[in-house]
């Protein structure tokens, strides 16, 4: 790919995989297939993580077990296991699956991958601290909090932990959306607790863009990682991540291969790297061929032939 570092290194692994959810909602074979496909593509360096829910790991293993890597020297495939919320006494059970699951995994025969994140619903502060109590050291939690609701005290509660959070930027209902200011209030508090978070649904696409089928107006990935990017290393307000977030026009960023230039404000490309490695994580999106077509289309990456 030819683009400037500062693009390469916010786009790096920003896409984990979440075909099995609407809106593709792909049954377990054609997703870990489309997987594997988006991972040896030449653009899949973008993509992550695959996400899978506790509940459905058998069937996982059904699915990959011709396709995950099985030579020692091999890099695993790494899940995000979805398990149940923070409040749930079955959490303890999914737990106990996830280590099954990666004892077993730990060898060739059986096909590499590994669960080293989770992803449950949080709860109150009480509820995050007890739960994040029983989740063992190897397993990194991201907490989905809601955008509309005061977040300081699982925010606390995170700040002092191994922990992030994760919030939701789309769905297929309208209201699932959160409004542009609620996405940087929640970005802004992030940064300053210093808690690193991830996004899930609504991001297809690098900019903002209208969906009439929901009906509702997308967020941009670009644009949210971007002010995270800024929020993490600058002390900014609310209005100019709001600002950059609401950003439709491609010429509104200027990426060049030692900083990129929004809204009037430089960053270098130390800045976006740390964010990316230890603040704006990623996001789920159950699809990867829109981000690159969308991308290519824009003109910030390569049209390339796809592997097959």
């Amino acid at each position: 790919m030819t683009m400037p570092a500062t693009l390469s290194l916010l786009l790096d692994g920003l896409i984990d995989y979440a075909g099995l959810f609407p809106p593709a909602k792909l049954e377990m074979e054609p997703m870990v297939t489309s997987y594997r496909r988006a991972m040896l593509d030449p653009r899949g360096w973008m993509v992550g993580r695959v996400i899978v829910p506790v509940s459905r790991l058998e069937e996982f293993e059904a699915a990959a077990k011709t396709l995950l890597p099985d030579e020692e020297e091999s890099e695993p495939w790494c899940i995000s296991a979805l398990t149940r919320p923070c409040a749930d006494d079955g959490l303890v059970e999914d737990l106990e699956r996830i280590a099954a699951f990666n004892d077993a995994h730990a060898l060739p025969s059986q096909g590499r991958a590994v669960i080293d994140v989770i992803e449950l619903v949080g709860g109150t502060a009480m509820e995050v601290d007890a739960a994040l109590d029983q989740i063992p050291d190897e397993l990194f939690p991201f907490i989905e909090m809601p955008l509309t609701e005061d977040a300081r005290g699982v925010l606390a509660v995170l700040a002092g932990a191994e922990a992030a959070a994760k919030i939701r930027t789309g769905g297929i209902r309208p209201e699932l959306y959160p409004d542009s200011l609620d996405v940087a209030a929640f970005i802004h508090s992030a940064a300053a607790a210093g808690v690193p978070f991830k996004a899930t649904a609504g991001m297809h696409h690098p900019l903002p863009n209208d969906n009439p089928d929901i009906p509702a107006r997308q967020h941009g990935f670009i644009g949210v990682f971007l002010a995270a990017a800024l929020a993490h290393g600058s002390d900014v307000d609310v209005d100019l991540l709001q600002q950059i977030i609401e950003l439709d026009d491609p010429e509104a960023f200027v990426f060049e291969e030692n900083s990129v230039r929004v809204a009037g404000i430089d960053m270098d490309r130390d800045q976006i790297e740390e964010a990316r490695l230890s603040f704006a994580i990623s996001y789920g999106s159950c699809s990867v061929d829109e981000p690159w077509e969308d991308l290519e289309s824009i003109g910030w990456l390569d049209a390339v032939e796809a592997t097959s």
